[in-house]
């Protein structure tokens, strides 16, 4: 067996960060181009099920080709987006209010969705099989039960994934109350992304130049914009980053350009999963590939001055380049429109869901780069459903978020922020180990588990959970969306005059049926019912406990060692994740 061992790239980063070189054009528009906004996505249509008497809204989205104008003195290039959008539209949605998006795709490749961080029942989930093949679309039915959140959408498809991705934002009352807290226009999303072009300005591929570790990109996107700039007011801002590249992470913090090589705090109010349990001021935030991480800055003492927000070099393994350590600029203002609210944030922001603390380890998952295969305890997705299905826990026994315990290595401690938050994402650096306990789902059904270096994923670096059901439960929940490529929720061909002139599946009556079909399907009704008797279970049942969690990248024999030559983030979708996790890529999500 060969495994790359865990100091060749090390050394690579070592070697190319000598000198910060540019690898694509020189780009030489930093800060001259101002931060794109993703528009707002508005529902199509609202009906109301007579079945259930609540509404829900339908939405389509058209996948399809773009071109983008990256460098102004070369050639476009090509991409493919959401509403031909890079990002996609942004979805604001309330909290109990579900809902229905219609993907359609009118792409040259197959896709397939996946809603980061939903409580998604499996058919919906962006299976990696279950794609939706050009000139067809697919309804994916969403239950927008969970609390206020930053969600994002993105590719799934097996071997394929190309990228597109935007964010899906759940608001509820709770959150929407907050003092201090800003909202509407002072509450921008930031969607990273370091990208790689070749010299004629078109976009560099992966695929074609048979890169099989790590695409670390030297251009510096925010909301597909490189390094932009943004004009705000003296007042308090919210930012949403999201981290949506292909193997970069980063650390990032505020820097005034009056006062170069000093930070300016900023507070962190939500992760993943929501609000975190309080504020928590840092200097500098960590981000890996998927994580998504809110903070507030305040900009009122710097009227009339610029911020830089900037990156550190040598963040793990990711290679350094001429300009990746800057990302994006504030222009600060001298005046201020409407209400400026002089709330502080209050001490407590919610009482976040911390499950119970657990000691031992349960499983134990390996990710490695072997003999040329990016590899899950020496599976891959090819080696089909026995081998890729690497765990069948019991319903209820598998994670939908979960709460850092420990580091050891690489940080050697949880920072303040991760100690009051519940995530769905975990960054691994090189010689770290990680503890995690889990917060359980309530759904059974097959999941994803993957690494989200898109590198690694498109490599096969997947695998699955079969989440059984628990009969102790006493809770009659139906078997019906345990496949997640059952054929009734497969994506269908259309004839293409039928979405042009809004006839026969996309006329508003069929569209009315459909959601009927789905309000009457109750896949999400009993979510509370068995989200509580799976509290009450675990209370009664020592052994059916939550489960510890431990994640590690060392390099060493031990069933906690890595084989593979990077760092990685872990990562569940859904109802799927890991246990005993070894990393696999630098800056890679698993």
């Amino acid at each position: 067996m060969i495994c790359q061992p865990l100091a060749w790239l090390a050394f690579y980063a070592t070697v190319a960060t000598a000198d910060f070189p540019w690898l694509s054009p020189v780009y030489d528009q930093i800060f001259q181009v101002a931060l794109p906004i993703p528009s707002i996505k508005v529902p199509k249509r609202t009906h109301t099920s007579p079945a259930t008497g609540l509404p829900m809204d339908y939405y389509e989205v058209d996948i399809k080709p773009l071109e983008v104008q990256v460098y102004p003195n070369l050639g476009k290039t090509r991409l493919v987006g959401y509403d031909s959008q890079n990002p996609g539209p942004t979805f604001m949605m309330t909290k109990g209010r579900e809902a229905v998006v219609r993907f359609i795709n009118h792409a040259d490749r197959a896709n397939s969705v996946h809603l980061h961080g939903s409580y998604t029942r499996a058919p919906f989930d962006g299976w990696a099989d279950d794609t939706t093949e050009s000139g067809q679309y697919k309804d994916y039915y969403y239950p927008n039960g969970q609390s206020a959140r930053t969600l994002w959408y993105h590719d799934h498809a097996i071997d394929h994934t190309a990228g597109k991705a935007g964010f899906y934002i759940l608001h509820d009352p709770d959150e929407l109350k907050i003092p201090g807290l800003p909202q509407g226009d002072f509450g921008i999303p930031l969607a990273l992304a370091a990208k790689r072009y070749n010299p004629d300005g078109s976009l560099w591929d992966p695929e074609a130049n048979n890169e099989e570790t790590s695409v670390f990109g030297d251009v510096f996107h925010v909301n597909g914009q490189p390094w932009p700039f943004l004009k705000v007011e003296p007042r308090k801002y919210r930012f949403r980053v999201l981290n949506t590249g292909i193997s970069r992470s980063y650390q990032l913090y505020f820097e005034p350009d009056k006062t170069p090589g000093t930070r300016s705090a900023m507070t962190v109010v939500g992760s993943d999963a929501g609000l975190t349990a309080k504020p928590v001021q840092t200097t500098q935030l960590d981000i890996s590939i998927a994580e998504r991480w809110e903070v507030v800055f305040d900009f009122t003492s710097f009227s009339g001055q610029n911020l830089t927000l900037k990156n550190n070099r040598q963040v793990a393994a990711d290679i350094d380049y001429n300009s990746t350590d800057k990302v994006m600029r504030f222009v600060v203002g001298t005046s201020t429109t409407g209400v400026v609210s002089k709330d502080e944030l209050p001490a407590a922001l919610r009482t976040v869901p911390f499950p119970t603390p657990k000691t031992t380890v349960d499983r134990s998952f390996e990710f490695q780069h072997c003999n040329g295969r990016w590899q899950i305890n020496g599976e891959v997705w090819s080696d089909g459903p026995e081998a890729r299905v690497l765990a069948k826990p019991e319903r209820g026994a598998i994670e939908v978020d979960f709460q850092i315990t420990s580091r050891v290595g690489g940080r050697g401690q949880v920072l303040p922020y991760e100690a009051v938050a519940l995530k769905d994402v975990i960054w691994l650096n090189t010689g770290e180990t990680v503890r995690v306990i889990a917060r359980y789902g309530p759904w059974d059904g097959l999941y994803m588990f993957h690494c989200h270096n898109l590198i690694h994923e498109d490599h096969e670096m997947m695998a699955a959970f079969n989440v059984t059901v628990l009969a102790d439960l006493g809770y009659n929940d139906t078997t019906r969306f345990l496949d997640p490529m059952e054929p009734k929720y497969r994506a269908v061909d259309y004839p293409a005059s039928d979405f042009t002139s809004h006839t026969g599946v996309f006329s508003d009556s069929a569209i009315d049926q459909k959601l009927d079909f789905f309000a009457n399907l109750d896949a999400y009704a009993h979510e509370a019912d068995a989200d509580a008797a799976l509290v009450s279970y675990w209370k009664t049942h020592v052994a059916g406990a939550p489960n510890t969690l431990s994640t590690s990248t060392k390099s060493s024999t031990t069933t906690t060692s890595s084989k593979s030559s990077t760092t990685s983030t872990v990562k569940t979708t859904k109802s799927s994740s890991s246990t005993s996790t070894k990393s696999t890529a630098s800056s890679s999500a698993v």
